[in-house]
């Protein structure tokens, strides 16, 4: 099943606040621990590449904290584009997204 269209059936259409803060901490974890990781590697670790990874890691770090706020007031699950629901499935892979596909792509 394609990610830009909601599944129909016994599926839910969206994940509660609870489940959506699991996967956003666990998702924070996971990049804090890649950083720490990088900055463990040692001066044998080439600079640019580590560089980039780091900023790659932050802006994830920055789109995770920016969904635990819309948790909090209520928004997460929206798309800021259309104002749609974002299908479970894409927020299950990606929790921190803010767009549905058909927007990403559009964004992107």
């Amino acid at each position: 099943m394609s990610l830009d269209t909601p599944r129909t059936g016994t599926r839910r259409e969206r994940l509660t606040a609870h489940e959506a803060l699991q996967r956003l901490e666990h998702e924070r974890a996971s990049r804090l621990t890649q950083l720490r990781a990088i900055d463990e590697a040692g001066p044998d670790t080439e600079e640019q590449v580590m560089s980039a990874q780091k900023d790659t890691i932050r802006r994830v770090l920055t789109e995770v904290e920016a969904a635990v706020a819309r948790v909090q007031d209520g928004s997460y699950g929206t798309c800021r584009n259309c104002s749609k629901p974002i299908p479970v499935e894409r927020l299950e892979i990606l929790p921190y997204t803010s767009f549905c596909v058909p927007c990403q792509r559009g964004v992107a």
